[in-house]
C-alpha cells in the first residue's frame, strides 16, 4: 500500500513526522495485509462509444464524461474488485475507536486502489494492451444506478461475492467496479 496515499486520504501532509501516527498506519497496514482476501474479475468487451456514453452488448451507459474518457476505443475492460468481507469486519472492530477507524478507512481505501491497479496491470500484461484511467458508476455524470448493469455484465455476486443493495451500494463496502478503455500497442 502507498503510505503517502493513506496520508492524503487522512488529509495530512505526506511528509508528516508524527511517529505515533506513522506507526499506527504501519500496524494497520500490516493487519490489512494479513487479514483481507481480495477478489477481482475483469472482462474485455467490444464497445461503441457515442457522444452521450457507451454501449456494451445490450447495455447503454449514459455519460458524456465516460464517452470522453473512452473516445477512440473499440474495446473496454469492465472490472470489479473487493478487499472482501474481512475489510468490513476490520471496520466494525474499530468502530468504537474513532482515530483507528478513520485510519483503517484510509488504509482499506488505499488497499482497494492497489487491487484495482493490479487488475489493470494484469489486463495490460495478459492482453498486450494499454489501459486508460478507470471510470466508475457514481463518477460525475455516470449515475450510481448503472451499477446494476455492470453487475449483470460480469456476474459479480457469483464470481466475487460482492452484492448490490437497493440503493446501489456494494457490500463489502471496500469494493469497486470500473470501466477502463483499451488501447492496442503498435
Amino acid at each position: 500500500m502507498n503510505k503517502a496515499e493513506i496520508l492524503r486520504y487522512l488529509r495530512t501532509r505526506s511528509t508528516i513526522e508524527d511517529e505515533a501516527l506513522l506507526n499506527l498506519i504501519d500496524n494497520l497496514m500490516n493487519e490489512v495485509d494479513k487479514t483481507v482476501k481480495p477478489k477481482s474479475i475483469y472482462r474485455i468487451f467490444n464497445c461503441t462509444v457515442t457522444e452521450d456514453g457507451l454501449v456494451i452488448e445490450n447495455f447503454e451507459f449514459k455519460s458524456k464524461r465516460l464517452a470522453e474518457n473512452l473516445k477512440g476505443c473499440t474495446k473496454v475492460a469492465v472490472l470489479a474488485a473487493t478487499v472482501g468481507t474481512e475489510g468490513d469486519r476490520l471496520l466494525r472492530q474499530y468502530n468504537s475507536e474513532s482515530a483507528k477507524l478513520t485510519i483503517m478507512q484510509a488504509v482499506l481505501a488505499s488497499k482497494i486502489e492497489e487491487i484495482c491497479d493490479a487488475v489493470q496491470e494484469n489486463i495490460e500484461k495478459e492482453n498486450n494492451v494499454k489501459t486508460r484511467q478507470r471510470y466508475s458508476p457514481g463518477y460525475f455524470d455516470l449515475d450510481i444506478s448503472e451499477q446494476k448493469k455492470v453487475f449483470s455484465l460480469l456476474e459479480i455476486t457469483k464470481r466475487c461475492g460482492i452484492t448490490l443493495t437497493d440503493t446501489y451500494q456494494m457490500i463489502p463496502t471496500k469494493s469497486v467496479t470500473a470501466f477502463t478503455g483499451i488501447d492496442y500497442e503498435d
